[in-house]
């Protein structure tokens, strides 16, 4: 197999980042994080005040966003009209602009193509809420990954808590309930397992015990394809 294509799906905060960073580099390929994506689409929203749900205000803002991804010594960047966005996407206000955003076919449509062309070109995994549905329908492994709602919660307060970000864990949970309804129940591309996803539940695994699981997967599915 020249090209391994991973595709990572799952809730807001079930840890798809953290998993796809270590399994791309225990197996020496790049990571793409497609939410992250979704998230610059967002603040550029953000930038020229517009709602990020309306289709025709998205649609007419598009043409002048350019957007970059570099994958760099410490990880990918993202850059909106040549300026590295940094953490400035990873805030709560992000995460729902993000949801709004990615509801949107127009944006959808906007972003496809730049990540099917690098995962033609690359061995990738790709986490997002739809790579194994949408984006990457033909990926070699699928997995989506998901914990309870409480769960997720608690990891990302930590995480928001690390950065400097100040909010509650029952705000972080009401936004993530809210996002998960959001997610699931969308027009386009909701996030819902692909028919052959295998399910990881990590609710009470360890980051070091769900890597242990993933690469067990792979392992798997890549030995059965090569058959």
């Amino acid at each position: 197999m020249n090209i391994l294509r991973i595709a990572l799906d799952g809730p807001s905060g079930a840890g798809k980042s953290s998993l796809a960073k270590e399994i791309a580099r225990r197996l020496n390929i790049v990571y793409l994080d497609t939410g992250a994506l979704y998230r610059t689409v967002g603040l550029y929203a953000k930038q020229k005040g517009v709602n990020p749900s309306d289709a025709q205000a998205m649609a007419a803002i598009l043409p002048t966003l350019s957007l970059d991804v570099r994958m760099e010594e410490d990880g990918q960047h993202v850059y909106l009209n040549g300026g590295d966005v940094g953490d400035s996407i990873r805030t709560p206000e992000m995460s729902k602009y993000a949801s709004a955003v990615s509801a949107l076919p127009v944006v959808r449509a906007f972003l496809l193509d730049t990540q099917r062309n690098f995962a033609a070109h690359h061995s990738v995994i790709m986490d997002g809420r739809d790579i194994g549905t949408v984006i990457l329908p033909d990926a070699d492994v699928k997995i989506f990954l998901t914990a309870s709602a409480k769960a997720r919660a608690r990891r990302r307060h930590a995480e928001l808590t690390v950065k400097g970000i100040e909010t509650t864990l029952e705000q972080v949970l009401a936004d993530m309930e809210q996002r998960d309804r959001n997610d699931a129940t969308r027009d386009a591309a909701p996030c819902v397992a692909a028919e052959d996803a295998v399910l990881l539940d990590n609710s009470n695994l360890s980051v070091k015990g769900t890597v242990t699981v993933a690469l067990a997967i792979i392992q798997a599915k890549v030995e059965e394809k090569s058959e």
